[in-house]
């Protein structure tokens, strides 16, 4: 058994210009979240980021957005967790991952950030003992077209994909949130 889940964080960057683009991940996860759970979000000026809470599996959850832009998020996350002395373990961290193609989606505890920014400023504030839902994005072919692939819109076939990805990430989520670390991976990785 691993530790419940007290917050779940959505990775993005605010503002319409990135509502739809790949990087946006982690906020689609938080949105599909919500809805399933009647949770709002709302701006909280002292969490940089916009908060909710939602009751998963009889557990009350918080919810964040963080509006610091990827490469600061660790910054909101640090803000929330130490007002509310949420540790590390309690935490899972939602974001794109251009090493999964669209449509897989992996939880995992731990590990590196593999280049990613918001995970990299996330480690610089709280370590990197926390669970994530790695969404699969897919990778552009070359490192150098990285930050503009995940910058840009996925097609509809490859958003149809992303989004079943993450709504078989939310099925499996009440084992997570339950404490059942090992059991959420079997789930949600042998779908």
């Amino acid at each position: 058994m691993s530790d419940p889940l007290s917050l779940i964080v959505g990775l993005g960057n605010p503002g319409p210009q990135y509502d739809r683009t790949r990087h946006n991940a982690g906020f689609w996860f938080l949105d599909e979240l919500a809805r399933r759970h009647g949770a709002t979000l709302r701006a909280e000026t002292r969490f940089s980021g916009e908060v909710g809470r939602a009751r998963i599996e009889g557990r009350e959850v918080w919810l964040l957005k963080p509006t610091t832009f990827m490469n600061r998020s660790g910054q909101s996350l640090a803000q929330l967790t130490a007002f509310y002395k949420i540790p590390p373990a309690e935490v899972l961290v939602a974001h794109d991952e251009i090493d999964l193609p669209p449509g897989d989606v992996r939880f995992k505890f731990g590990g590196g950030h593999g280049g990613h920014n918001g995970l990299r400023d996330i480690f610089g504030h709280s370590g990197r003992d926390f669970w994530r839902a790695r969404i699969g994005v897919g990778h552009p072919g070359h490192r150098d077209q990285v930050i503009d692939y995940v910058l840009g819109r996925p097609g509809r076939d490859e958003q149809q994909r992303i989004d079943e990805a993450i709504a078989a990430a939310a099925d499996a989520l009440p084992e997570l949130i339950a404490g059942a670390g090992e059991r959420a991976m079997k789930t949600l990785h042998t779908r």
